[in-house]
């Protein structure tokens, strides 16, 4: 089968690519990055927050996986709608136009973001407002579009909402701490019990795959968002705890509350705005938020329409990603 894969040279497109690629299907990327050696994968560069995904790629296509997307917690609004919701519309136009079929979109837990704790939250929960930050909110905007777009006699489409993705590759997030915490510039948030998820890459990919052969089978009517994850909330500090330990690093215990965290937050981001510095702030309320309190969700609606089962452990996936930690 035909498929694209917007963002396949990215950490989660990548390894959607290798899965595909695994079961035989002819796969075609859509990235801005330069090409790269992908063996068999056919290439096409374009920036989907600009362009239109090109026409070759679309011809005969039977199912896309939208994983392109900004991601982060600064910016411009105009930058992210751009980048996640123009983007989502001109694939759903490419959808339309080439008659494709199915429509897989990773979208993000954060799209119910609220400032609370989630315990469990599952698809019932609401999209969420007072976003913080311009990404949870371009990405519900884009969610809600594919989901609206969704026709059982034409177009199919399922959203996907994997939580905090790890493991080897990782180019962001554990990197990022590790990284802090050899600076000193890492603290605990809050009083360091809060539990939430965590995705292994793998795991992420599996569910992309489960639900593309949902879709085109004909087994599911589309129309749906399902949360992502391990299944295996973790308390966040300890477990980041265990990672320093296995990369012979001292363990984190300097701490800041969360009404500290949030306040310099809010500072923070202030004084990036007045005078227009560059990066992104040190903290922000959204991270402080992010970092003390609970955000786990349930997988159960994913298991009983998609099939979904973690294919990796927490523990199984531990080792492969410290040996990749330790090797940047």
């Amino acid at each position: 089968m035909k498929v694209i894969v917007t963002g396949g040279t990215g950490f989660i497109g990548g390894r959607v690519v290798s899965a595909l690629m695994a079961k035989g299907h002819e796969v075609h990327v859509v990235s801005r990055s330069v090409q790269p050696d992908l063996g068999g994968v056919f290439f096409h560069k374009a920036n989907l927050a600009k362009e239109e995904i090109p026409k070759a790629c679309c011809k005969d296509a039977e199912a896309v996986f939208h994983i392109a997307a900004k991601a982060g917690i600064w910016g411009s609004g105009q930058s992210y709608h751009a980048a996640n919701v123009l983007a989502t519309r001109r694939v759903l136009e490419a959808c339309g136009e080439h008659g494709i079929k199915a429509l897989v979109h990773t979208s993000s837990p954060s799209v119910v973001f609220s400032s609370k704790a989630i315990r469990g939250g599952n698809e019932s929960l609401p999209y969420g407002r007072n976003w913080l930050c311009h990404y949870p909110r371009t990405k519900a905007l884009s969610e809600k579009e594919v989901l609206e777009a969704n026709d059982s006699g034409d177009l199919r489409t399922i959203a996907l909402r994997p939580h905090l993705v790890w493991g080897p590759g990782d180019p962001h997030l554990l990197p990022k701490a590790v990284e802090r915490h050899k600076r000193g510039k890492l603290r605990i948030v809050g009083c360091g019990e809060n539990r939430m998820d965590m995705t292994h890459v793998a795991n992420v990919a599996h569910a992309h795959l489960l639900a593309m052969e949902a879709l085109t089978s004909g087994r599911h009517a589309g129309g749906k968002a399902y949360f992502i994850s391990q299944d295996e909330p973790i308390q966040l500090w300890t477990w980041l705890n265990e990672i320093f330990n296995n990369m012979d690093l001292p363990p984190l215990k300097k701490a800041i509350s969360f009404r500290k965290a949030y306040s310099l937050g809010l500072g923070l981001e202030t004084l990036w705005k007045i005078f227009r510095l560059g990066g992104e702030p040190p903290m922000t309320r959204f991270v402080a938020l992010q970092l003390a309190k609970d955000h786990w969700f349930s997988t159960e609606a994913a298991r009983k329409d998609l099939g979904y089962e973690p294919i990796v452990s927490m523990q199984d996936g531990l080792g492969e990603t410290i040996s990749y930690l330790k090797s940047l």
